[in-house]
């Protein structure tokens, strides 16, 4: 997946039905759609700054 071998888990925890319109489009775009799926996603600054930007509703788990 990942050049450099780097990978991280995205868990979501949190629900988006209150979140505005942007957070909904950050967890999509990360590939959440639903309570407590997981996503293994390439470790690079730009889905850093996507987790960050949701990180109350989600949990990381490095690899």
């Amino acid at each position: 997946m990942a050049k450099s071998g780097k990978t991280i888990t995205v868990e979501q925890t949190g629900s988006r039905i209150r979140q505005n319109e942007k957070q909904r489009a950050t967890l999509t775009g990360l590939g959440l759609t639903k309570m407590h799926q997981k996503r293994t996603l390439e470790d690079t600054p730009s889905v850093r700054g996507m987790i960050d930007s949701v990180a109350h509703l989600v949990t990381v788990v490095e690899d």
